[in-house]
């Protein structure tokens, strides 16, 4: 090799650099488009058999069929949203009308209560439970700089939400859309094999987020009899919240049930401990358990089997794993995530034993 061959090496090898420099620095910049794009692909996955069934079954034309499941999607949304409203609204008056002794009150009560029963020594809660020690670090000068930035980000997510309806409709509009914008990206020799990796994983992804939303909905129906039964306050909203939270694998359910605890006791705050308090958080939380073990032995395994078609303990390594790494956020994206790979391996790695044995089911 010459000197001239080396220095047009070095200068290519230099230019490519920058540009995957350049490259990376302006998907940096547009993160927040890229996040946009990611959530009303998620989102178009769902709606994507709505929108096939209208069009093909009910022979609607493309723009009506995408219309109508735009606003099926956003009545879900605005939905879901007008639950929480009302609980704001009271839990706003509530607040504007405390009365801070009689809340320490009912607080240190409930601790007696639970001490006494359980015949726990609570000197240690009563200390902390002081209202000195209870409001202290109460800083009211930082309201005026929490409302601001409610009200940003407040602003942010009605600007997020257009964005996302607006890239959301082309996509469910043109069903190959998002498939021609990673198809311009990659090599003409491997189109076909890109095509059918897109395929196959928009079918996989669009199954196991029609299972999720049908197993948040078996949940939600266990938890809302169950809190209904036991008369608990705002029952449907407490039973969307924890079922909602299942989303989080593991971590999820653990959290919800804490919350559906302190909910239901919160609800009976009054009330005599041994004879109301503990007998109704005690069935609310039978009622959560049972419903824990018709989603961990009836709901998931049929999610997992019918859409990812993944083993049970494979979902249990990679979710751990990305949990790891990502924390909860790594643990909802994990499944999806790891679809989409084994369908990319088994495509482009098909002779590798790994991939063999690990998409067999494929």
């Amino acid at each position: 090799m010459n000197a001239r061959e080396l220095a047009k090496g070095i200068v290519y090898a230099v230019v490519q650099l920058t540009g995957l420099a350049l490259l990376i620095w302006f998907l940096i910049q547009v993160k927040t488009l890229l996040i946009y794009m990611l959530i009303a692909g998620i989102v178009s996955l769902i709606g994507r058999p709505i929108n096939q069934f209208l069009v093909q079954r009910l022979k609607m034309r493309t723009i009506l069929a995408t219309s109508f499941t735009l606003v099926f999607l956003m009545g879900i949304l605005v939905s879901i949203i007008s639950l929480f409203v009302p609980l704001l609204i009271q839990q706003g008056e509530n607040l504007a009308l405390l009365n801070v002794n009689e809340l320490k009150l009912n607080i240190e009560t409930l601790v007696n209560e639970i001490g006494l029963y359980f015949n726990l020594d609570n000197r240690f809660w009563e200390d902390q439970l002081a209202v000195d020690n209870l409001f202290k670090n109460v800083n009211l000068g930082l309201l005026p700089e929490l409302l601001n930035q409610t009200l940003e980000l407040l602003g942010g997510f009605t600007i997020g939400l257009f964005s996302v309806i607006f890239i959301l409709f082309f996509f469910l509009k043109d069903n190959f859309l998002q498939e021609r914008i990673i198809l311009a990206m990659v090599n003409d020799k491997i189109i076909d094999r890109v095509e059918k990796s897109i395929d196959k994983t928009k079918g996989l992804l669009s199954r196991y987020f029609l299972g999720l939303l049908l197993q948040i909905s078996i949940l939600l129906i266990i938890y809302s009899i169950v809190l209904g039964v036991f008369q608990v306050e705002n029952a449907f909203i407490i039973a969307f919240l924890c079922a909602l939270l299942n989303i989080i694998p593991y971590l999820g359910p653990i959290v919800g049930g804490i919350l559906m605890l302190l909910l239901t006791m919160s609800s009976f705050i009054g009330a005599d401990f041994s004879s109301v308090i503990l007998p109704k958080t005690t069935y609310v939380m039978m009622g959560f358990i049972i419903g824990q073990l018709i989603d961990n032995f009836f709901s998931q395994p049929f999610i997992f089997s019918n859409s990812v078609k993944s083993h049970p303990l494979e979902i249990f390594i990679v979710i751990l794993a990305s949990g790891t790494l990502l924390g909860p956020i790594g643990m909802i994206i994990a499944i999806p995530l790891y679809t989409t790979i084994k369908v990319i391996a088994q495509e482009f790695l098909a002779d590798n034993k790994i991939v063999k044995s690990l998409t067999k089911n494929f």
